[in-house]
């Protein structure tokens, strides 16, 4: 597959769903299961980002691309999914950018020593954007379920333990994806 192709009517969130469950559904059965979730919530968003709606529903099926197994290189999913979609994909710089830095990633670029390799090969994207696909991931459980991003912090601290490098870039992240939540759901309510 080659470059994020807009044809016979198949837009960028058939294009990525396609993608994603090749790479997920049977490596990774659970966390297609989460994918899923969180494109539905992207799905959701369609009040507040309009014609907009479609890349983020691309960006919710993408986002954790970076665990299927073939695409590890450095194990830090949202670098390896970005690096994957724009050498191997050739996919919008849009789609890399938001797969790049989801749910405030670069926290965890930092405990993993790779800020430097994150921040300069990806800018970020518009920050609406940013924080509806961190919406959109820390609300969903890991088994596509809507959570309370609460439930969803504690879930993820309960998964990893205390001491893992993840819960304490989830610890550091907290107050980014808090605030992420908290705007997307005022937008959310401001259009209701």
């Amino acid at each position: 597959m080659s470059g994020m192709p807009i044809v016979g009517g198949v837009g960028q969130a058939e294009w990525a769903r396609d993608l994603a469950e090749d790479l997920l559904a049977t490596a990774l059965p659970r966390r297609w299961a989460h994918t899923q979730g969180v494109a539905q919530r992207a799905a959701s968003l369609t009040p507040v980002l309009g014609e907009e709606t479609d890349t983020l529903i691309a960006a919710a099926y993408l986002h954790d691309i970076g665990y299927a197994p073939n695409l590890v290189e450095t194990g830090f999913h949202p670098l390896d999914g970005a690096r994957y979609l724009r050498d191997v994909i050739k996919a919008d710089d849009r789609l890399c950018r938001l797969v790049a830095h989801h749910s405030c990633a670069v926290n965890e670029a930092l405990n993993r020593n790779l800020f430097e390799a994150l921040t300069s090969e990806f800018d970020e994207e518009r920050p609406e954007l940013v924080e509806a696909l961190t919406y959109c991931d820390m609300t969903t459980g890991p088994d596509g379920i809507h959570l309370d991003v609460t439930e969803r912090l504690a879930e993820i601290h309960s998964r990893y333990g205390p001491e893992h490098l993840v819960s304490r870039s989830i610890t550091t992240s907290t107050p980014c994806i808090l605030a992420a939540v908290r705007s997307v759901e005022a937008a959310l309510s401001a259009r209701a």
